[in-house]
């Protein structure tokens, strides 16, 4: 069993660290807020008062924060330094590949080893140990820790090289936020022009235009759920990422780009609170129509 420095006990990290203690690890906790300290005892995990007091001998760096910036302000050298000799750092954060590279390097100079293991899934999916994590790095460090893995996730999958993990979740991202607008306004329009919202979506989920948002996701917005799990200006942010990572690697990127600017406008209509429906939102907004089953509540 390993000794793991946990930094990060927000919404995904608090399952994350009740599962690895199940597993049987010591963790050591650490979050820049202290009122999660009895979170983190609830989940029978060790509270530490400081980043480095929780990384002291620790043989995994496990990080699980928001974004880019809350990573490189939690991790600094004094805090990979107090680690135990050959240690790991695991990043489960939504990193971009750009911000990460650095992340790397100040691992590599400490003798450190590097993962990114972006997640895929909610809080619920944690706390079953449902979670799927895109991995990008060396194969054989993830062979090492794949047992200290499988305790929060059931599908592992190793994407390849250093920025890898972080572009596959990116794209996954894109491609679900692209499906709920496309999705939202192509109901929008048949809903105008005369279809039965509820034949509608029977159509569409049976049809070849049928995606995982359709048959899973979209019955929580016609039910008035905007999903509020995740900050839109960290969405926003994501697609930013993609859209650059797109001019870097010269590829067309004109839909990414026109999901993101609906989301840019959709966190300027609405400021950074969370919802990751709420692109969708602003497209009912502007046609004055709920996209709702008889019923439901009216968001």
């Amino acid at each position: 069993m390993s000794t793991i420095c946990l930094i990060g006990v927000g919404r995904m990290g608090e399952p994350v660290c009740r599962r690895l203690v199940l597993a049987g690890h010591e963790v050591r906790a650490y979050d820049i807020r202290p009122e999660r300290r009895a979170a983190v005892r609830s989940c029978g995990a060790r509270w530490s008062d400081s980043a480095v007091a929780a990384a002291s001998g620790a043989d995994v760096l496990l990080t699980v924060l928001p974004g880019p910036a809350e990573v490189t302000a939690a991790v600094r050298d004094v805090v990979l330094q107090a680690l135990a000799a050959n240690a790991t750092w695991i990043d489960m954060s939504s990193n971009a590949p750009t911000a990460a590279g650095p992340c790397r390097e100040q691992a590599a100079a400490h003798g450190v080893g590097f993962l990114e293991s972006p997640i895929g899934g909610s809080p619920a999916d944690a706390a079953e140990a449902r979670l799927r994590l895109f991995v990008g790095g060396d194969a054989t460090l993830l062979e090492r820790h794949r047992p200290l893995l499988s305790a929060v996730a059931d599908r592992i999958t190793h994407v390849g090289g250093p920025g890898t993990g972080y572009t596959a979740k990116l794209l996954v991202n894109l491609l679900w936020f692209g499906q709920a607008v496309a999705t939202a306004e192509a109901l929008l329009l048949g809903r105008r022009a005369g279809i039965d919202l509820g034949l509608l979506t029977d159509v569409l989920a049976a049809g070849p235009a049928s995606s995982a948002f359709v048959r899973r996701d979209l019955p929580a917005l016609l039910a008035g759920d905007y999903l509020p799990a995740y900050g839109l200006d960290r969405i926003h942010d994501q697609l930013a990422a993609i859209i650059a990572l797109a001019e870097q690697c010269g590829t067309p990127h004109a839909v990414a780009d026109t999901v993101r600017r609906l989301h840019q406008e959709a966190l300027e209509r609405y400021g950074p609170v969370d919802g990751e429906l709420l692109a969708v939102a602003l497209l009912e907004e502007r046609a004055g129509t709920l996209l709702r089953h008889p019923g439901a509540a009216a968001g």
